[in-house]
């Protein structure tokens, strides 16, 4: 499930359009699997894969340890952000509320393969899985 979460994950990051983000917490419930720091670790292992400064925090920071980087992307593509730029990166949120992105109907429909593929993985799993699996015999 590991492969097919982290290839969902990083295919939802591909979709958001330049100058808008998601949460990590929004990718999981677009995904209906995982959550937030599950998201986080997928980006954090593969994410050079993808426009990964387009995938923030809740609170509209940049992901850890790449303020600088993320900050040349937002200025490039004209992210809404307040604040700006300190010397260590910090100092800035994007405004998630303004660069929040909007799936059109043909992403809704990537979308919805993501989401049923993963779910009919989860399926098929607990299927292979024998009855009582996991249980102590009294």
């Amino acid at each position: 499930m590991r492969e097919d979460y982290d290839e969902a994950v990083l295919a939802v990051a591909a979709l958001i359009s330049p100058s808008r983000v998601l949460a990590y917490g929004d990718i999981a419930e677009l995904l209906g699997a995982g959550g937030p720091r599950q998201v986080g670790k997928v980006m954090s292992r593969s994410g050079s894969a993808v426009p990964w400064w387009r995938v923030i925090r809740s609170s509209g920071e940049p992901p850890a340890c790449h303020g600088r980087s993320a900050w040349e992307h937002y200025v490039q593509e004209g992210t809404p952000v307040r604040g700006s730029m300190a010397p260590d990166g910090t100092g800035y949120r994007v405004r998630l509320p303004e660069a929040r992105w909007q799936p059109s109907d043909a992403d809704w429909h990537v979308l919805d393969g993501l989401r049923d593929r993963l779910a009919a993985d989860a399926a098929g799993r607990n299927q292979a899985m024998s009855p009582g699996h996991g249980e102590v015999e009294t």
